[in-house]
This record gives structure tokens, C-alpha cells and sequence, in this order.
């Protein structure tokens, strides 16, 4: 009788002490003045990783037109620049000097169609009174129509010469950075040579390529993970929810070429690398479970990341884990904790409870 009734109540003691179990660990933790949460999980189709690179969306190569010999470089690489802002100037003064001629022929050119418009109005007012012949009156007017014909052109061959002479000045196209400079002060440059380079940084995007098998799984729609290594911990994360496919594919190596543009961050620079986190459709098989955790509980000791698990008995233990993309608040972890395990919210405080 005793025995059944021991068995009849062992779940009921098996629960009770699960429960005394988990109210000592949250007692120590509480002690402690550790702040846990569990390691959440989910089902959730895989992704696929690529590698990419940051690129520039207006990066532009300043060449010279004309030749001559550099007199000004105030340009250096690394400088912000603003738009029209000069950057080189070429020793220009022959185009300067025909410029200015140019504009004096303008004037003369301007002052003789002066003179023979008001020849006109007079042989127009003489005509109507008949104090002279029609032949005197289209004479006056053949005048006036070569003279306005004279003065046009040479406003046109002015406006060439100042154009021409513009070329020895060359500018910031929008404002940006300089990437590079290849030249020096006092370099005799050509037409068509290469000055600098030149590019906008808050407006920059990552290049991606992928196999073609690879993208056909790609489920758009989907929030994508950027990471930039090169940045800092806080800063090297993005989440951006869509990309372009160029339209062509590539025909030796059969790959698809996305771009994803990037928010505007400091310290971000056309070159660096990055990894991609792409989502992937829900394949049956494919599909496995993540695991989440928060950012905040994460450690990073140069390439070392790591959490801290507070075992049964409410003693914080360093584990180091493999992290994976960053959604939100939550980081996944690739490798290194289980569904269920509980983690210190606060890092610090658990190394000090050690």
C-alpha cells in the first residue's frame, strides 16, 4: 500500500523538486545580482553567406582636357572637397589672354551693330517719308542683318575661348572626399591623364556575388545581415531589407552580382570587405533551428566572443561561441549553446561573481 502510493506521487515529487531546483538557482542568481535570460530558439530556414565589397555609388576620375603645366594643387588625398570647389589649376595663360581678346572683338563687334541698327531706323524713317529708294532702304537692311551676323559669331567664338580657357580649372563635381591624387605641382599633364580620384561617402553601397544555384534560393522580402569587419563592434552590423541584381550574369564563372546600399556610418570606406547574411527559402530539410541571443550578452576580446552561462547552481561559466548575424537586439550564435541555457545579461558582473 505504502509503495503505491510512493508511485503515485513520485511525478509529483519529481516536479516539486524541479521547482526547488530552479527557485535555489534564481536565489543565487538574485544574490548575485545577475540578470539571466534564456537561450531562445527558433525554426527558421537557413541562409546563404556571401563575401562582398563597399563600394562607392559616385566615385569619379578627374581628368585633364587640355594640356599645360600644373601651377596649383591644393588637393590632397584625404581632404573633403565641396562642390565647384577648385582642385587643380594648369597654367593657362595663352587660352586667358585669347579669352581676353575674344571679348574685345565682342565689344567692337557689338558697338558696329549699334551704329548699324540706328543706320536703319533712320533709312526707315527717310523711306517712308520717299526721301530715298527702296534699293537704299535693303541696302541699310543687308547692313544691319551682316552686322548682327558678325556680332553673333564672334560672341560665339568668345564663349569657345572662355570654355576652352575654363578647362585649365579644374573642380569638385559634387562635394565628397579625394581618394587619391596622382600628380605633383609643377607635372606637365595631357589630355585625357588621370589627376585624382574622387568619391561621395555618404553614399556607398556593398557588391556581392553569388552562384546562380545560390541565388534562385534567395527569399526576397527579408530583412539581410551586413557585417564590415574592418568597423567597430557597435558599428559593424546592418540590417538592410532589399538588394539589386544587375541584370546580366556573368559568363565564365556563372555568378549573380547584388548590390545592397549602406546607411551613412564614420569610418566606412570604399575597399573594405564585408560578409552577407542572405535569407533562403524554407526548403523542407533545409529548414533547422537558430539560436538567439541578446547583444548585449555577448563578450568580444579581439577575435575571442563569448557569453557567460549560469550553470544549476547559479555559477557563471565563459563559453565561447561562434556569433552569426544580427537581428535586431539579438545576435545568433552558429555554434557554442543550446536551446534553454541561461545567459548573464550582464557581462561584467558575472566575471565579477566569479
Amino acid at each position: 500500500m505504502t509503495s503505491t502510493l510512493i508511485k503515485a506521487r513520485l511525478p509529483l515529487l519529481v516536479k516539486q523538486v524541479f521547482a526547488l531546483i530552479a527557485l535555489f538557482v534564481a536565489v543565487q542568481v538574485w544574490a548575485m545580482g545577475l540578470e539571466v535570460l534564456e537561450v531562445r530558439s527558433s525554426h527558421a530556414p537557413g541562409s546563404i553567406a556571401a563575401d562582398g565589397v563597399v563600394e562607392a555609388v559616385r566615385q569619379t576620375v578627374i581628368a585633364a582636357q587640355v594640356s599645360g603645366a600644373i601651377t596649383e594643387l591644393p588637393a590632397k588625398a584625404g581632404d573633403n572637397m565641396k562642390a565647384g570647389q577648385m582642385l587643380v589649376r594648369l597654367d593657362g595663360r595663352a587660352a586667358g589672354q585669347q579669352a581676353h581678346a575674344s571679348q574685345a572683338q565682342v565689344a567692337a563687334a557689338r558697338a558696329s551693330l549699334q551704329v548699324a541698327s540706328k543706320d536703319f531706323e533712320r533709312q526707315k524713317q527717310l523711306f517712308v517719308r520717299q526721301y530715298i529708294s527702296q534699293a537704299q532702304l535693303d541696302r541699310a537692311e543687308a547692313q544691319f542683318k551682316s552686322a548682327t551676323a558678325d556680332a553673333n559669331s564672334l560672341i560665339a567664338q568668345a564663349g569657345a575661348a572662355q570654355t576652352q580657357a575654363d578647362f585649365y580649372k579644374l573642380s569638385a563635381p559634387y562635394a565628397g572626399r579625394i581618394a587619391d591624387v596622382y600628380i605633383s605641382n609643377g607635372d606637365m599633364v595631357t589630355p585625357g591623364k588621370a589627376l585624382m580620384t574622387v568619391f561621395d561617402p555618404g553614399n556607398l553601397r556593398v557588391t556581392a556575388t553569388v552562384s546562380e544555384a545560390q541565388f534562385a534560393m534567395l527569399s526576397p522580402g527579408h530583412a539581410i545581415s551586413i557585417e564590415i569587419p574592418a568597423l567597430s563592434v557597435a558599428q559593424r552590423f546592418f540590417n538592410v531589407d532589399k538588394f539589386v541584381v544587375l541584370p546580366v550574369n556573368d559568363a565564365t564563372t556563372h555568378t549573380v552580382q547584388l548590390r545592397l546600399d549602406l546607411p551613412a556610418v564614420n569610418g566606412l570606406a570604399p575597399g573594405m570587405f564585408a560578409r552577407l547574411q542572405l535569407p533562403a527559402k524554407a526548403l523542407g530539410k533545409d529548414e533547422q533551428v537558430r539560436l538567439y541571443v541578446p547583444v548585449k550578452a555577448i563578450v568580444h576580446r579581439a577575435e575571442l566572443h563569448a557569453v557567460y552561462i549560469v550553470d544549476p547552481q547559479g555559477k557563471a561559466l565563459l563559453r565561447q561561441i561562434k556569433p552569426g548575424p544580427v537581428f535586431g537586439n539579438e545576435q545568433e550564435v552558429l555554434a557554442g549553446v543550446a536551446a534553454g541555457e541561461k545567459v548573464a545579461l550582464n557581462p561584467m558582473a558575472a566575471a565579477r561573481s566569479r
